[in-house]
């Protein structure tokens, strides 16, 4: 397999697809700035917004199994699951890349936190090749997936977080070139939770809508995190989609 068309590829997928979806971001950060609970008609899958009276919890949801990390949640993030399951790790994983809190971490944190989810792609032969791709796709992480340095500052100027979640089907399909068959690409629909607080000290909320993407390995070949309970096989990140993947 080619090292470099895939890497081509990621860099497209950064500068044309990352735009959508980061004109998404943007749309819901606008409504942050301004302090309206309703969701801006611009942002994609719009959801309805829920009133001020009924601010849901954004406390991130544990995994029922055993995690990697249980202290993650205290930062405000999603704890890595310890699974084979790659429909659990994937909505884990979607919730996970969707779930922070302003006042609990730095956006570098919580980025260098994601980074610990990462595997390198097995497709490439070369470890010089697969910590290259590793390297990319964190990289894409930082720049065309989660929320950039401006917009999580102004979510810290109104103590902001967001929690998201998973509650409908996750669509999984095979992974391109994977002669071994453990990769997977799972694709949702993610509800996030946008809460913050006005100037009063009065807390709102409403929920948005996006259609997210990452690929996993589920197999012998996925390097655990150290020193934790998980062990080659267990399922790690691979890849997040600046747009999701269908079909």
């Amino acid at each position: 397999m080619s090292r470099q068309g895939p890497r081509r590829a990621g860099l497209v997928w950064a500068i044309v697809g990352g735009v959508v979806l980061l004109a998404g971001i943007v749309a819901l950060i606008v409504n942050v700035a301004i302090g309206s609970p309703s969701p801006s008609p611009t942002a994609p899958d719009s959801g309805t917004a829920t009133p001020p009276s009924g601010t849901p919890s954004s406390s991130p949801v544990e995994p029922g199994g055993a995690v990697v990390d249980s202290s993650a949640s205290e930062s405000g993030w999603v704890p890595e699951p310890v699974t084979t399951d790659a429909e659990e790790y994937v909505r884990a994983a979607l919730s996970a890349v969707t779930t922070l809190d302003t006042t609990l971490s730095s956006r570098d944190e919580w980025v260098g936190y994601l980074d610990t989810w990462f595997t390198p792609d097995t497709r490439y032969a070369s470890q010089t090749d697969r910590q290259d791709e590793l390297a990319a796709a964190q990289l894409e992480l930082r720049h065309a997936v989660v929320f950039p340095q401006e917009m999580w500052d102004q979510m810290a100027s109104q103590t902001g977080r967001v929690a998201g979640s998973v509650p409908g089907d996750v669509v999984l399909s095979a992974a391109p070139e994977d002669a071994s068959g453990d990769m997977r690409i799972g694709t949702a629909d993610v509800e996030m939770v946008f809460t913050q607080t006005d100037g009063s000290g009065a807390e709102s909320s409403y929920t948005e809508q996006v259609r997210v993407s990452v690929q996993v390995l589920c197999g012998p070949e996925s390097v655990p995190t150290p020193d934790s309970p998980q062990r080659a096989g267990d399922c790690k990140v691979v890849r997040y989609f600046t747009e999701p993947v269908e079909g």
